[in-house]
Protein backbone atom coordinates (compact mmCIF):
# COMPACT_ATOMS: atom_id res chain seq x y z
CA UNK A 1 0.00 0.00 0.00
CA UNK A 2 1.35 3.45 -0.86
CA UNK A 3 0.85 5.53 2.27
CA UNK A 4 3.03 8.45 1.19
CA UNK A 5 0.94 11.57 1.75
CA UNK A 6 0.63 14.32 -0.84
CA UNK A 7 2.76 17.30 0.32
CA UNK A 8 -0.04 19.72 -0.67
CA UNK A 9 -2.62 17.74 1.29
CA UNK A 10 -4.07 18.45 4.73
CA UNK A 11 -1.52 16.41 6.70
CA UNK A 12 -0.41 19.54 8.55
CA UNK A 13 -3.97 19.74 9.86
CA UNK A 14 -3.97 16.18 11.22
CA UNK A 15 -5.13 17.53 14.57
CA UNK A 16 -7.98 19.44 12.91
CA UNK A 17 -11.46 18.70 14.28
CA UNK A 18 -12.57 18.50 10.62
CA UNK A 19 -10.28 15.56 9.77
CA UNK A 20 -12.07 12.28 9.12
CA UNK A 21 -10.13 9.06 8.60
CA UNK A 22 -11.83 6.76 6.09
CA UNK A 23 -11.08 3.05 5.72
CA UNK A 24 -12.73 1.16 2.86
CA UNK A 25 -12.86 -2.62 2.73
CA UNK A 26 -14.66 -5.64 1.35
CA UNK A 27 -14.78 -4.12 -2.13
CA UNK A 28 -13.12 -4.06 -5.52
CA UNK A 29 -10.47 -1.51 -6.49
CA UNK A 30 -12.95 0.09 -8.92
CA UNK A 31 -15.54 0.56 -6.18
CA UNK A 32 -12.92 1.97 -3.78
CA UNK A 33 -11.93 4.35 -6.60
CA UNK A 34 -15.56 5.44 -7.00
CA UNK A 35 -16.03 6.15 -3.28
CA UNK A 36 -12.73 8.00 -2.88
CA UNK A 37 -13.46 9.88 -6.12
CA UNK A 38 -16.66 11.28 -4.62
CA UNK A 39 -14.89 12.24 -1.40
CA UNK A 40 -11.86 13.80 -3.19
CA UNK A 41 -14.20 15.89 -5.35
CA UNK A 42 -15.81 17.51 -2.31
CA UNK A 43 -13.19 17.43 0.47
CA UNK A 44 -9.41 18.06 0.60
CA UNK A 45 -7.58 14.74 1.00
CA UNK A 46 -4.24 13.59 2.35
CA UNK A 47 -3.86 11.73 -0.96
CA UNK A 48 -4.56 14.67 -3.25
CA UNK A 49 -5.87 13.27 -6.55
CA UNK A 50 -4.08 9.93 -6.12
CA UNK A 51 -6.48 6.98 -6.44
CA UNK A 52 -6.44 4.11 -3.95
CA UNK A 53 -3.65 1.60 -4.37
CA UNK A 54 -4.36 -0.99 -7.07
CA UNK A 55 -3.09 -4.53 -6.81
CA UNK A 56 -3.15 -7.49 -9.19
CA UNK A 57 -5.58 -9.21 -6.85
CA UNK A 58 -9.31 -8.71 -7.47
CA UNK A 59 -9.86 -7.62 -3.87
CA UNK A 60 -7.38 -5.80 -1.66
CA UNK A 61 -7.60 -5.77 2.12
CA UNK A 62 -8.32 -2.06 2.78
CA UNK A 63 -7.85 1.43 1.38
CA UNK A 64 -7.35 4.42 3.66
CA UNK A 65 -7.49 8.19 3.34
CA UNK A 66 -8.02 11.31 5.40
CA UNK A 67 -10.45 14.06 4.43
CA UNK A 68 -11.03 17.56 5.82
CA UNK A 69 -14.80 17.86 6.15
CA UNK A 70 -14.92 21.53 7.09
CA UNK A 71 -18.15 22.19 5.15
CA UNK A 72 -20.97 20.18 3.63
CA UNK A 73 -20.92 20.31 -0.18
CA UNK A 74 -24.66 19.69 -0.52
CA UNK A 75 -26.25 16.92 -2.60
CA UNK A 76 -24.00 14.86 -4.85
CA UNK A 77 -25.03 12.99 -7.99
CA UNK A 78 -25.63 9.28 -7.40
CA UNK A 79 -22.82 6.86 -8.25
CA UNK A 80 -23.10 3.25 -9.38
CA UNK A 81 -21.02 0.54 -7.70
CA UNK A 82 -20.38 -3.02 -8.88
CA UNK A 83 -20.81 -4.36 -5.35
CA UNK A 84 -21.07 -3.12 -1.81
CA UNK A 85 -18.38 -1.27 0.14
CA UNK A 86 -17.74 -1.21 3.89
CA UNK A 87 -16.65 2.27 5.00
CA UNK A 88 -15.32 3.04 8.47
CA UNK A 89 -15.31 6.76 9.37
CA UNK A 90 -13.50 8.17 12.39
CA UNK A 91 -13.36 11.80 13.51
CA UNK A 92 -15.31 14.51 15.29
CA UNK A 93 -19.09 14.01 15.27
CA UNK A 94 -19.72 17.09 13.09
CA UNK A 95 -17.07 16.19 10.50
CA UNK A 96 -18.17 12.53 10.35
CA UNK A 97 -21.78 13.67 9.82
CA UNK A 98 -20.68 15.92 6.94
CA UNK A 99 -18.85 13.05 5.23
CA UNK A 100 -21.75 10.67 5.89
CA UNK A 101 -24.24 13.15 4.37
CA UNK A 102 -22.10 13.38 1.23
CA UNK A 103 -21.87 9.60 0.97
CA UNK A 104 -25.62 9.39 1.56
CA UNK A 105 -26.20 11.69 -1.44
CA UNK A 106 -23.95 9.61 -3.72
CA UNK A 107 -24.77 6.07 -2.58
CA UNK A 108 -27.43 4.05 -0.84
CA UNK A 109 -26.06 3.62 2.68
CA UNK A 110 -26.92 1.82 5.86
CA UNK A 111 -25.22 2.40 9.21
CA UNK A 112 -23.97 -0.92 10.56
CA UNK A 113 -22.28 0.37 13.73
CA UNK A 114 -21.48 3.51 15.71
CA UNK A 115 -19.25 4.14 18.72
CA UNK A 116 -19.10 7.56 20.33
CA UNK A 117 -16.54 9.03 22.69
CA UNK A 118 -16.19 12.46 24.25
CA UNK A 119 -14.65 14.10 21.19
CA UNK A 120 -14.73 11.43 18.52
CA UNK A 121 -17.10 9.06 16.77
CA UNK A 122 -16.47 5.88 14.80
CA UNK A 123 -19.12 4.88 12.29
CA UNK A 124 -19.31 1.89 9.99
CA UNK A 125 -21.40 2.19 6.82
CA UNK A 126 -22.37 -0.23 4.09
CA UNK A 127 -22.49 1.52 0.70
CA UNK A 128 -24.23 0.26 -2.41
CA UNK A 129 -24.62 2.06 -5.72
CA UNK A 130 -27.37 4.55 -6.37
CA UNK A 131 -29.92 3.22 -8.82
CA UNK A 132 -29.40 4.41 -12.40
CA UNK A 133 -26.64 6.81 -11.35
CA UNK A 134 -29.18 9.30 -10.01
CA UNK A 135 -29.37 10.75 -6.52
CA UNK A 136 -31.26 8.52 -4.12
CA UNK A 137 -34.64 9.79 -3.02
CA UNK A 138 -34.81 11.40 0.41
CA UNK A 139 -35.60 8.94 3.17
CA UNK A 140 -34.44 5.85 1.25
Amino acid sequence: MNDTPDPAAPTAQSDSPDLVQVVLGECSAADADAVFGVLRTHFPSDRGDEPPLRTDQPRAEVWTGGFLASASPGPVRGVLLAGSVTADLQGSPVAVDRLRDTLDSAFVISTTGTESGDQEVQMQLRLTGAEHGEPPLPGH
